[in-house]
C-alpha cells in the first residue's frame, strides 16, 4: 500500500472515531448549574463554622441565619423550576478554600458570612446583601485593650482567607504600628491564639467574636475593641461568576424573601434570642442599613 493510500486510511479512521465519539462528549459536557439542579433535583450549600451564620448543632445539623435564608432560597427555586421536591447536599468550606470549591463546582452557592469586595467579584458573583458588618479585634479582658493605639507592636491573629488579612495589614502601615501578623487556616485557630499567648488580639467581623466569645462558656474573660479596625461591609452568598442564569435566579428568589414578613422572624431567631447549640443571645436588633436594604430588594 503506497504513502499516500495509508495516510488517508489512517485520516478515515481518526475522523471516524471523532464522530464516533461526539455524541459522548456532548452527554458529558458539564451542564449549567440551573440546569444541574433540574436534572439531579438537588443544590449544594457551602457552609462553615461561623454561628450564627452556618454551623453545625450538638446534632450535627447544619443550621445558622445564612442556612435558614438558603433553605428558603431552595424551596424558592424548586417552585421556580418546578420540581416536585429539592434536596440539599451541605459542603463543608473553610476561609482559605472556599472560592476554590465554588469555582470547582463541588459547591453550587456558599451561604455563609463572606464580605462583597472588589477584590473577590473578579473571582466570584455575589448575591443580594445578607447582613452588614463592621470589624473589631478580641483580646482577654486582664490585658485591657480597647483601641487600636493599644495594639502598637503587638501581635495580632487573622484568618486566612478572610478580608481581615488586609484590614488589619492596611491599618498598620497607615498608622505605622509595627504589629506582627500571624495567620490560620481556620478562624477558630485564629482566636485560640490569643488563649494560648501567640497573639494579643485577633481582628473579625464583630458578629463573628460575639459569638465565639459566647462560645468559650467564660466571656468575661475576653472584651472587644472599642474602636473598629474597618467599617461595615456587606454580606452576599456567594456564586460562580459568569453563571449569570443561576445568580439571576437566586437574586429573584432572595428579593422575595427578604421583602416578606418572614425575614424579620429568621432574623430574630438568630441575633435577638439564644442561639442553637452554645445558648449565646447576641442581643444584636436588625440595624437600619439591613432594613432598609431588605426593604429596596422588593421594589
Amino acid at each position: 500500500m503506497r504513502v499516500s493510500a495509508i495516510f488517508r486510511y489512517l485520516l478515515a479512521a481518526i475522523f471516524a472515531a471523532i464522530l464516533a465519539a461526539a455524541p459522548h462528549a456532548r452527554a458529558q459536557a458539564p451542564a449549567s448549574t440551573l440546569e444541574r439542579i433540574t436534572e439531579t433535583g438537588k443544590i449544594r450549600i457551602g457552609y462553615g463554622d461561623s454561628p450564627p451564620f452556618s454551623y453545625t448543632d450538638k446534632d450535627g445539623t447544619v443550621v445558622g441565619y445564612s442556612i435558614d435564608i438558603c433553605k428558603r432560597l431552595s424551596e424558592e427555586l424548586r417552585e421556580r423550576l418546578r420540581l416536585p421536591a429539592i434536596g440539599i447536599e451541605y459542603v463543608f468550606r473553610t476561609p482559605s478554600n472556599r472560592v476554590q470549591l465554588l469555582n470547582d463546582g463541588a459547591m453550587d452557592i456558599e451561604c455563609n458570612s463572606s464580605t462583597n469586595t472588589p477584590e473577590r467579584r473578579r473571582s466570584v458573583a455575589f448575591t443580594r446583601s445578607h447582613f452588614y458588618v463592621a470589624t473589631r479585634y478580641v483580646a482577654l479582658a486582664k490585658n485591657d485593650l480597647r483601641t487600636i493605639e493599644d495594639l502598637r507592636g503587638r501581635t495580632v491573629s487573622v484568618a486566612l482567607g478572610t478580608v481581615n488579612v488586609g484590614q488589619i495589614n492596611q491599618i498598620n502601615r497607615e498608622r505605622k504600628l509595627n504589629l506582627s501578623i500571624v495567620t490560620s487556616d481556620s478562624v477558630q485557630g485564629a482566636f485560640d491564639m490569643i488563649t494560648n499567648g501567640m497573639a494579643s488580639a485577633y481582628a473579625m467581623d464583630e458578629v463573628l467574636l460575639s459569638a465565639m466569645i459566647g462560645r468559650t462558656g467564660n466571656p468575661e474573660d475576653y472584651t472587644l475593641s472599642t474602636e473598629v479596625v474597618a467599617e461595615p461591609q456587606p454580606y452576599g452568598f456567594m456564586v460562580r461568576l459568569n453563571d449569570k442564569e443561576f445568580h439571576e435566579e437566586v437574586n429573584t428568589a432572595l428579593a422575595k424573601i427578604y421583602a416578606s414578613a418572614e425575614m424579620q422572624e429568621i432574623y430574630d431567631r438568630w441575633f435577638t434570642r439564644p442561639i442553637q447549640r452554645d445558648n449565646v443571645n447576641l442581643h444584636l436588633p436588625m440595624s437600619e442599613t439591613l432594613r432598609r436594604s431588605f426593604a429596596d430588594a422588593g421594589r
